[in-house]
């Protein structure tokens, strides 16, 4: 008897420490990256939004581009691209080799962008070109067809114009910045679409003035809404 409850208790204990151990991974996985600063030091530390400054040197370029009114994307394009809001990007178009990786093919046109004769479009420049590993997240689109009826849905991107705290503030950052570090990528240049494209690219520090927009509502905090009242009345 004493056998029995022993393995019993036994059982109960290695149960009892999966379910803790699995709760926290699970918590802990839907935190966002960020690097530790250890002793207050803060030498050599990268902030997460440091990646819009390694392509700060085509801001001043980007500015000066003329509008390629034939050739502009839109969010409509944009989104359709993805199989839900956040998605990486399917890959439109044919893989030069199927086990290809980034630095040999893939950033060829996505770590600088520019126009390319071939799909007749400009190159979206990926936000993340150290991820060299392309396959691995991004994927060729091979059907419109689903590959068994189901009744997911696709969550709403969020709109464009209506992101603003106050009235006539700058629009909040409506996602994460893990992964879109680079602002510029989506927001600036030719390949960026024309309904989120930045009107100001040389102002390098975007989130000096654009901050993410992740605050939960809390029951102890009054909640503001925004209106459309004008203020100079």
């Amino acid at each position: 008897m004493r056998k029995r409850l022993g393995i019993i208790s036994l059982f109960t204990l290695l149960f009892l420490a999966f379910i803790i151990i699995w709760n926290y991974s699970y918590q802990t996985g839907l935190k966002e990256a960020y690097i530790p600063i250890e002793n207050g030091d803060i030498n050599g530390v990268y902030l997460t939004e440091n990646g819009v400054f390694e392509n700060s040197l085509n801001a001043l370029e980007y500015a000066n581009m003329p509008i390629d009114e034939n050739h502009q994307r839109t969010l409509d394009t944009y989104y359709k691209n993805r199989a839900y809001y956040g998605a990486p990007p399917f890959i439109p178009h044919p893989v030069k080799e199927e086990m290809s990786i980034g630095g040999n093919t893939c950033l060829q046109c996505h770590q600088k962008g520019g126009f390319v004769p071939k799909f007749n479009t400009y190159a979206p420049i990926t936000p993340h070109p150290e991820m060299i590993n392309c396959r691995q997240c991004h994927v060729k689109k091979t059907s419109e067809a689903l590959f068994a009826q189901n009744n997911f849905a696709k969550t709403q991107a969020p709109k464009v114009g209506v992101n603003n705290a106050l009235p006539g503030s700058p629009p909040m950052i409506p996602h994460q910045i893990q992964m879109r570090e680079n602002c510029l990528s989506c927001h600036a240049g030719p390949a960026a679409p024309k309904e989120i494209r930045v009107t100001h690219p040389e102002r390098i520090n975007c989130m000096q003035c654009h901050v993410p927009n992740n605050a939960q509502p809390d029951i102890n905090m009054a909640i503001f809404t925004r209106d459309n009242k004008n203020y100079d009345e």
